[in-house]
């Protein structure tokens, strides 16, 4: 049963993703991004990334650069995410980039960059499932974007955070709950067990 098809509590264990059409992004998860709000996140993400591949299944890495007059700072004030070492990843994604289907470099929130919305159409994608940092910025306008462009995508709550905080993360799933589906929250536990499940099937 493809990872798609709707679904409710009593079935959601049973059910299996599909692969090769199901992609994991792994949304900014960069050292800049991460402090005592979102480092806890951390652990869940990485049993994600090994869960995905396990399966066979494409994982995605992004990462944010916030270019000298960008939006971010010409109207909001901000001017982190400049250098080197803020934009890498964290060292526990380390092993997993040789690997990846795909690494998107972004200046905007969305993944859905020009050259990222080409790697997803011509990959064949029809699901995305999403973790990462920020979940009130660029995991959730990354999930709205998928959706606006036809995709279904799913948040995996417990695997994203806010490095403002959980009042941020917990607004932001309240309104991804509003506009792309209640039913596109998922925990990491969930997608794993179906993960694993259609790996077996």
């Amino acid at each position: 049963m493809p990872f798609g098809t709707p679904f409710n509590d009593a079935h959601r264990k049973a059910e299996c993703v599909e692969p090769r059409s199901t992609a994991l992004l792994v949304i900014d998860v960069q050292r800049g991004f991460v402090n005592r709000h979102s480092g806890g996140v951390l652990p869940a993400i990485v049993r994600l990334v090994e869960g995905w591949r396990a399966a066979g299944a494409p994982v995605v890495l992004t990462r944010f650069h916030n270019a000298p007059g960008s939006p971010y700072e010409t109207i909001t004030g901000w001017t982190r995410l400049r250098t080197a070492e803020e934009q890498a990843l964290v060292a526990e994604l380390a092993p997993f980039v040789s690997d990846a289907a795909a690494l998107i470099d972004k200046a905007q929130a969305s993944v859905f960059t020009p050259s990222g919305a080409e790697i997803i159409r011509d990959s064949g994608w029809t699901d995305l499932v999403l973790c990462g940092i920020d979940t009130d910025a660029c995991v959730y306008d990354s999930a709205v974007a998928a959706y606006q462009s036809g995709y279904r995508p799913w948040i995996v709550t417990d695997a994203c955070a806010s490095s403002g905080g959980s009042k941020y993360h917990d607004a932001a799933l309240l309104l991804a709950a509003r506009n792309i589906g209640a039913a596109q929250l998922v925990t990491s536990e969930d997608v794993l067990s179906r993960i694993s499940g259609a790996q077996g099937a």
